[in-house]
């Protein structure tokens, strides 16, 4: 299996488990549904948001799917209202940490062109990401910034990429601090170096190389971290994410998104710890989330990572939608397509969700579960939908303890793909 299919959650089709059937359940689950609706608070009253996320610095907002209008712009409200109402200041994506780079640039200075920035930045498994509603919350952020004290800011924690920008950053510190190191530096990077221009060009062909030759890259960023470990904190963490990059090459399945996932909980809780800065993360829910619906090949996700560094000032919100559209790879030609969930099956979670007097509503999963029908329905694991950035209907009925996942869930009863730039 290629490598290079597998950096955005979702693009495995080789997973063996069997998918459970839903659980047993009465013949109504009014109780549950009771119990839900008493903490459910319509999409409109974000005071509720705030009420989650008072105690929190890091606050996950994931997407089930990686192309659906709604579950970008109603993250995006969230962001903003954050940002008003508690000091936020990041929005955190699951996208390399150079494209964040350049992307914070343009929101803090307005340096550059944001649509070429997005066109080049974000290519290959990243595309889902150059969406109209991602242009429109950078340019909220850009004119938010030109009058603002606290300047918004945009990181990328993600690894599956680096610009050659980033490595020019390293060397041009070492050659003013420690020219001694250049020469060692230079010749460990030579090869990443060599990769050719683009975005998925770089992709492409780290992943073609044979193991031996990827063995030997991971192990020259290595050292080269090595070599400037003791540099400022900046300089050093774009030094590790190069080594956290090559490394990811070297491993395959379980292996390789236990490294992925570490190292983007990693550097987020950098982020956090060393700006100060409030953070909003966003990713696949199978990121964001405390456990796995695919833990055979996903075994610790991003946010348990997360809520072992950051303890309860890491705050878990999950997504879920009882049905609608969304971009994905069609496995069959290999190009993007839009696709259908179809409903969901009864005993699912969305089945019963979406009885809930709101046609959509956030609900904090920790208060409905003082309910003990609730705790029990949000502790059972049960078909849920987990869409995957790869076209795989087989896999949208995963099953998940919502209640083991999250610490809250924003639920939409129906959603529209997004819209392409």
């Amino acid at each position: 299996m290629k490598k290079l299919s597998l950096l955005t959650f979702g693009l495995v089709a080789a997973l063996a488990a069997p998918i459970l059937a839903a659980p047993a359940h009465a013949a109504s689950d009014k109780g549950v549904v009771a119990g839900l609706d008493r903490y459910a608070r319509p999409l409109s009253d974000l005071d509720a948001l705030s009420e989650m996320t008072r105690d929190a610095s890091i606050v996950g907002i994931g997407e089930v799917t990686h192309g659906s209008k709604e579950l970008f712009t109603v993250r995006n409200r969230m962001f903003r209202h954050l940002v008003r109402d508690q000091g936020f200041t990041t929005i955190a994506l699951e996208a390399p940490w150079s494209a964040g780079v350049r992307l914070d640039e343009y929101v803090r200075t307005g340096k550059g062109d944001l649509r070429t920035i997005l066109r080049e930045d974000f290519q290959h498994s990243y595309g889902f990401w150059q969406t109209k509603e991602w242009l429109d919350l950078y340019t909220w952020m850009r004119e938010y910034n030109r009058t603002a004290r606290d300047k918004l800011r945009v990181m990328g924690f993600d690894i599956g990429d680096v610009h050659p920008d980033q490595y020019g950053r390293v060397i041009a510190w070492a050659e003013k601090n420690k020219p001694a190191i250049v020469p060692d530096l230079r010749r460990r990077y030579a090869d990443l170096l060599a990769l050719p221009g683009g975005t998925a060009e770089r992709m492409n062909a780290i992943a073609a190389l044979p193991p031996e030759r990827r063995k030997t890259l991971a192990e020259n960023a290595e050292a080269a971290y090595r070599l400037v470990e003791k540099a400022p904190p900046i300089v050093a963490q774009e030094a590790r994410v190069i080594a956290q990059m090559a490394t990811m090459y070297t491993l395959d399945g379980p292996a390789m998104h236990s490294h992925r996932d570490k190292a983007m909980a990693e550097n987020t809780w950098w982020w956090n710890r060393q700006t100060g800065l409030k953070t909003v993360a966003a990713a696949h829910n199978g990121h964001i989330g405390y456990v796995s619906a695919w833990p055979e090949m996903y075994p610790v996700t991003q946010g348990a990572h997360l809520r072992a560094m950051a303890g309860k000032s890491y705050v878990a919100i999950g997504t879920t939608i009882h049905g609608g559209r969304f971009r994905a790879i069609d496995p069959k030609t290999g190009k993007v397509g839009v696709f259908d969930t179809g409903a969901p099956g009864t005993g699912s979670s969305e089945h019963t969700l979406d009885k809930v007097g709101h046609r959509d509503y956030l609900v904090s999963l920790r208060q409905a579960g003082r309910n003990p029908a609730v705790r029990t329905w949000l502790d059972t694991a049960r078909p849920t939908f987990t869409i995957p950035a790869t076209y795989m209907p087989e896999m949208f009925t995963k099953p998940l303890a919502l209640g083991k996942a999250y610490d809250s869930l924003i639920h939409l009863h129906r959603v529209k793909a997004a819209d392409p730039l």
